[in-house]
C-alpha cells in the first residue's frame, strides 16, 4: 500500500470514526505502528487531523475530506449516478455545476457524450452544452472539449474542493441563467434540505439552484438522511434526486412524498 493510499485510508477512516488509535489502525491497515504513527504525524502538520497522545481525532463535527482523498469513495455508485444525470439533460442546455466528487463524474460524462459527436454525425459551430462551474478541476478537464463552451466562476479557490467561492464567484452566477443545475452535496435530509460541509460554498450551491430552471441532485446513498454543518436551501427547489440502488428506502419515500422525483441507479 502506497502512501496516498494509506492517507486516503486514514483519512476515510478518521472522517467515519471522528477518533483513531495507532495500534488498531495499524492492524486494520496491515502496517506497523510505527508506520501509522509517522503518517498520522505528517497528516498532523498539514492540518488534516489532530494529533493526541496514541492517535489523532478530527478537527470537529463538520470535519471535511479533502476532494483529491475522496475521488476513490463510492468510485461505482458514482459513474452510474453521474451517466444517469447526464440523461438528463438536453443537448443545447446551459449547465450548472458545483464541485464534488460525484458533480465531476458527471462532468466526464458529458465529455464522453460530446466525444461521440452530434447524432448522425451532424456538425455544428454552436456548443453541444454551455456548462457553467464553480470547481477548478471540472472547468480544467471540459476546457479542453471544443464542443463545450465553460463558463467559470471567478473567486477565491478553496484547496479542499477546487471551488470558487466568494463574491466574484457571486457576481458571475447573478448574471446567468441555467436550464439545469447538478449540485453535488455532503447532506441531503428532507426535512433541512441540501447541506455542506462549509458556509461558503454552501452559499454559492444556493445561487446555482435559485438560477436554475431544474435542479438536479446527484447523492449516493451515504448522503441520504446525513446532515452536514452548512446549509444549501430546502427540499422545495429540488426536482429531482440521482442516487444508488442502496439508498435507504425511508428517506426515498419520505423524498417521494415532497413531491420529488428520486432515480436510483
Amino acid at each position: 500500500m502506497s502512501k496516498h493510499q494509506r492517507w486516503s485510508r486514514l483519512l476515510e477512516l478518521l472522517a467515519a470514526k471522528g477518533r483513531l488509535e495507532v495500534d488498531e489502525t495499524a492492524a486494520e491497515l496491515g502496517v506497523s505502528p510505527a508506520t501509522v504513527r509517522r503518517d498520522l504525524d505528517e497528516l498532523a502538520e498539514q492540518q488534516m487531523l489532530v494529533r493526541t497522545r496514541g492517535g489523532a481525532i478530527a478537527h470537529g463535527v463538520s470535519y471535511e475530506l479533502p476532494l483529491r482523498y475522496k475521488s476513490s469513495r463510492r468510485a461505482t455508485e458514482k459513474q452510474r449516478i453521474a451517466a444517469a444525470a447526464v440523461e438528463l439533460v438536453d443537448e443545447g442546455a446551459v449547465v450548472g455545476l458545483n464541485g464534488g466528487t460525484t458533480t465531476t463524474e458527471v462532468a466526464r460524462a458529458l465529455a464522453l457524450r460530446v466525444a461521440g459527436g452530434r447524432p448522425g454525425g451532424a456538425e455544428a459551430t454552436a456548443p453541444m452544452y454551455t456548462v457553467v462551474t464553480n470547481a477548478l478541476n471540472i472547468a480544467g478537464e471540459l476546457a479542453v472539449r471544443p464542443q463545450i463552451k465553460i463558463v467559470a466562476t471567478g473567486g477565491v479557490a478553496r484547496p479542499q474542493s477546487y471551488e470558487l467561492v466568494g463574491p466574484l464567484a457571486a457576481g458571475v452566477l447573478k448574471e446567468v441563467v441555467l436550464d439545469v443545475v447538478v449540485l453535488g452535496v455532503d447532506g441531503l435530509d428532507p426535512e433541512l434540505g441540501m447541506m455542506t460541509h462549509q458556509e461558503e460554498e454552501a452559499s454559492i450551491s444556493r445561487l446555482f439552484a435559485e438560477r436554475a430552471q431544474r435542479v438536479v441532485v446527484v447523492a449516493d446513498a451515504s448522503k441520504l438522511g446525513r446532515r452536514a454543518f452548512a446549509r444549501i436551501c430546502g427540499l422545495d427547489r429540488v426536482d429531482i434526486v440521482v442516487t444508488d440502488s442502496t439508498a435507504p428506502a425511508d428517506t426515498v419515500a419520505r423524498l417521494g412524498d415532497l413531491g420529488i422525483r428520486v432515480l436510483a441507479v
